[in-house]
């Protein structure tokens, strides 16, 4: 069996550390870094040749540079005789652009990352939380899509909640939230309906459900200015919620997310670490962050063994 080695780039270094140190290992040398006129610079310090690759990083802001780390990582990585490379990209930037809505004259942004992954050299990629699972068809290799859903469920199981109540936050989220629902002893759910007038900017019109005197669950898979998600939480308390918890795979948090979060009502805001959290946010109270290296790692281990990944979400 080849050799599995970790390597990654600069956007999810925390996240890196915690799957190697999971898996007893510790992150294949590599620099990667700037030439003086911003250009990637990489170069691996060891040798790979026929080993097993993983190559951890997210295409988080600033999304256009963390791309193209991975991507120049993994064509040095094929240079120097490297077995299999596996792109593990906890958040798969890009994947809101994932169709032409109304034949509009817009790019498939997504489709364009996936041939750029596997024009460089990638075998295999592993992610968490696409935001359309369609997306696993962009591409011409074989792609996992893992979810982040059984970290987030533990946690709710915590929480003491008090009548709960299951709340997604638009129609799109119906799926999400029902699955999330029946794993939560098959607790109710709310439906939020709201319109969209332009990017970033939602309109809570009404509730399908009832939320008066419960523990509200907003579940989504990722959380970028915050505005929704806080809108949201507004006419929950308005229709008698009791308290609103928010849980998402993504933390973005982008634009004006840090006002947003400390100004709203929502009692807690709880996220992954897919993508590294900015000083402001993580001074946030009511913001907490909880790990999927644990997942990640078993993953990582499953694949490099030739396991089945499905089989860990099978209940």
């Amino acid at each position: 069996m080849p050799d599995m080695k970790l390597f990654a780039g600069n956007a999810t270094p925390e996240l890196a550390q915690r799957i190697a140190n999971r898996l007893y290992t510790s992150l294949g040398d590599a620099a990667v870094g700037r030439f003086s006129d911003g250009e990637v610079s990489v170069q691996i310090n060891e040798n790979v040749r026929g080993g097993d690759i993983f190559i951890i990083q997210s295409t988080c802001a600033p999304t256009n540079d963390n791309l193209m780390e991975l991507v120049v990582m993994v064509d040095a990585l094929r240079r120097a005789s490297a077995g299999r490379i596996t792109a593990v990209i906890p958040y798969f930037g890009y994947a809101r652009q994932d169709r032409r809505v109304r034949s509009a004259r817009v790019p498939i942004t997504a489709k364009v990352v996936a041939d750029f992954l596997s024009s460089v050299g990638v075998d295999r990629v592993l992610t968490v939380d696409l935001h359309a699972e369609q997306i696993q068809g962009f591409f011409d290799v074989p792609v996992d899509n893992v979810f982040g859903s059984p970290i987030l469920l533990e946690d709710m199981l915590q929480q003491n909640l008090e009548n709960p109540i299951v709340v997604s936050p638009d129609i799109g989220g119906v799926v999400r939230a029902r699955a999330i629902a029946k794993l939560l002893n098959d607790t109710d759910m709310a439906i939020i309906d709201k319109r969209r007038p332009r990017a970033n900017v939602s309109q809570v019109m009404h509730i399908i459900g009832d939320v008066a005197g419960r523990d509200c669950v907003l579940v989504d898979d990722m959380i970028d200015t915050g505005g929704t998600l806080c809108k949201a939480a507004e006419a929950l308390k308005e229709r008698g919620a009791k308290r609103v918890f928010a849980y998402a795979t993504h933390p973005i948090f982008s634009g004006n997310a840090v006002d947003n979060i400390r100004n709203s009502v929502i009692d807690e805001v709880i996220v992954c670490d897919t993508i590294p959290l900015s000083a402001e946010i993580k001074a946030l109270k009511n913001v907490r962050t909880l790990t999927l290296s644990g997942m990640l790692a078993e993953a990582i281990r499953r694949i490099s063994n030739e396991e089945s990944i499905s089989a860990m979400f099978e209940h």
